[in-house]
């Protein structure tokens, strides 16, 4: 075995040899694996598909190692997997900006319909939490997160949840002064509840 765990006999194989010799590494494969993602799940996972991968062209390796060409299959997963959590991480970092948002100046906040904070009151207490933390008070979602102990891409999830929530009991409150914008409300309607998850 080289320094990286890997066998360094150069067996050519076809079909059923191939299938059968990976088969026999399969746990040479796991713990190369499971050193590189530091996850024995994410390793079976990604092994898993390589395994389908190399069922589906066994009859194709004849120049060369089938071992030696499932590591460069498992090398490509591994970097596939580390593109696509950072590419995920980077999708969640900037969702969790877009929903920082600033407060509206005092005197649009004047306006907004007095019923709102009744309505946000009988929400799930997480999600009035969210909206008064986070949107009454300005505090960043960072901030919030670190406060509630949770992640800031779940902070950003609870608050759009919890907007989305509110503009339910909103519209169904306040009806149609609620299309347009509830300001100067009149609708004097608070309170009627509406089940929302």
């Amino acid at each position: 075995m080289n320094t990286d765990g890997e066998p360094t006999e150069g067996i050519v194989a076809s079909g059923p040899d191939v299938v059968r010799r990976l088969v026999d590494n399969h746990r040479t494969f796991l713990r190369f694996l499971e050193s590189r993602v530091g996850s024995r799940e994410v390793a079976e996972d990604i092994l898993q598909a390589a395994f389908g991968r190399a069922v589906a062209h066994a009859d194709e390796l004849r120049d060369e190692s089938a071992v030696a060409w499932f590591y460069r299959v498992l090398r490509n997963a591994v970097t596939d997997h580390f593109r696509r959590a950072d590419v995920a991480r980077r999708g969640v970092a900037a969702f969790a900006r877009e929903v920082e948002v600033e407060l509206a100046p005092p005197e649009v906040q004047d306006a907004i319909c007095g019923c709102v904070r009744t309505l946000a009151s009988v929400l799930k207490l997480e999600y009035a939490e969210a909206l008064e933390r986070v949107d009454v008070e300005g505090m960043a979602i960072k901030d919030f997160a670190a406060m509630k102990g949770i992640t800031a891409s779940n902070a950003g999830v609870r608050l759009f949840r919890a907007r989305s929530a509110l503009k339910k009991q909103v519209v169904a409150s306040c009806g149609t002064c609620a299309e347009h914008g509830c300001l100067e409300c009149s609708c004097g309607r608070p309170g009627r509840r509406v089940e929302v998850r």
